[in-house]
């Protein structure tokens, strides 16, 4: 009974959500990628050249943006420069972007191939069993729903609300979950992602970003190795 109630409360919230998300000031806006590449000068230093970010172990670490959705990193820097996600240094550069560069820039990140990611490499089989777990199929028994519920198949992304996960730093991963937890990022649908990291121990956090970390993205359906 528990588990029904539990996916047909996440299934209103998601349709609640997603509907109620508001419509991107960059709508109608097509991104030009070569314009993109050039506006990005300021953006090599964290997140590189090929968009691949870094894993910082005991820092910030930065995400991988290389083949993420376009609305899904269009959508952010709005948020950023909105005051609707908090980071000094990524307002600050959002701040210099119109709604034409945003698509731009967007749409340069999401035609770049997914690197691999950094981190995960320090965990046992036991942790990885549990990423697993997290990851694919949740855990019912603490209410965290799975994350390819929301994230779609092989946690790749789906759409412009959910970004793909599965081969992020898990550095990043962790940094996220932790924001999530304290209340420092609240730009999700519905307040979705908080509720599940709230949920999560210290040692999901890291067995889910060490597992995530781990895959390997190998086409627009989500496949890993």
């Amino acid at each position: 009974m528990k588990k029904k109630q539990l996916a047909g409360g996440l299934a209103l919230l998601l349709g609640l959500g997603l509907a109620g998300t508001p419509a991107l000031a960059v709508d109608g806006l097509e991104g030009d990628p070569q314009r993109g590449e050039g506006l990005t000068q300021t953006c090599v230093s964290c997140h590189q050249a090929d968009g691949s970010g870094k894993n910082v172990p005991g820092g910030e670490s930065w995400p991988r943006l290389a083949g993420l959705s376009a609305g899904y990193i269009a959508r952010q820097l709005k948020d950023y420069q909105e005051g609707r996600r908090q980071n000094s240094t990524m307002a600050a550069f959002a701040s210099m972007l119109d709604d034409q560069a945003v698509a731009d820039v967007a749409a340069y990140y999401a035609q770049l191939p997914v690197t691999q990611a950094e981190g995960g490499d320090d965990v046992d089989d036991a942790t990885l069993a549990r990423g697993e777990e997290l990851a694919r199929r949740g855990d019912w028994n603490q209410y965290i729903v799975s994350c390819q519920t929301c994230h779609g198949p092989g946690n790749a992304g789906a759409g412009d609300v959910f970004p793909g996960i599965a081969s992020q730093h898990a550095g990043y991963i962790t940094g996220q979950l932790r924001q999530w937890q304290e209340g420092a990022r609240d730009n999700d649908p519905q307040g979705l992602m908080a509720a599940i990291a709230k949920r999560m121990s210290d040692e999901d956090i890291r067995a889910v970003s060490a597992w995530l970390a781990r895959q390997r993205v190998t086409s627009a359906q989500g496949d890993t190795e």
